[in-house]
């Protein structure tokens, strides 16, 4: 028995669809910066690697703001942020939880980030 599972998701409308490779036991990062906060994003943490953009990368749009370090990444037509580029995690993705099709496999633990203290934050964090 594999301790992997593969999680299909995306937009609402469907144009940006994802695949990836992610643990059965995930830890779910809870931020709550401006923008997450608003948005009630819950990140799991994606390496590129075993992410894959399946379709709609023509479909996105990117937005930046303050340090511009993150990508956040819409969809243009029903502007669903499902997945973006983290300035936390060079290297990985950040999937919305709830931007994932089916999380009936993932056994979820839950983890606080204080977002709005980032750089204070950042070096206490566990991830």
């Amino acid at each position: 028995m594999t301790n992997k599972v593969k999680i299909r998701g995306g937009c609402h409308c469907s144009n940006v669809r994802f695949t990836a490779v992610v643990p059965k036991q995930v830890k779910i990062l809870l931020c709550n910066c401006s923008i997450c906060s608003l948005s009630k994003y819950e990140h799991l943490i994606v390496p590129h690697k075993d992410f894959v953009l399946e379709r709609g990368k023509a479909n996105l749009c990117s937005y930046q703001f303050e340090t511009k370090r993150a990508e956040h990444l819409f969809c243009q037509t029903c502007g669903v942020k499902s997945f973006y580029q983290p300035r936390s995690h060079p290297n990985a993705y950040s999937v919305h939880v709830a931007a994932i099709d089916d999380i009936s496999e993932l056994d979820i633990s839950k983890e606080y980030f204080d977002g709005r203290n980032w750089e204070a934050s950042k070096d206490k964090a566990d991830f």
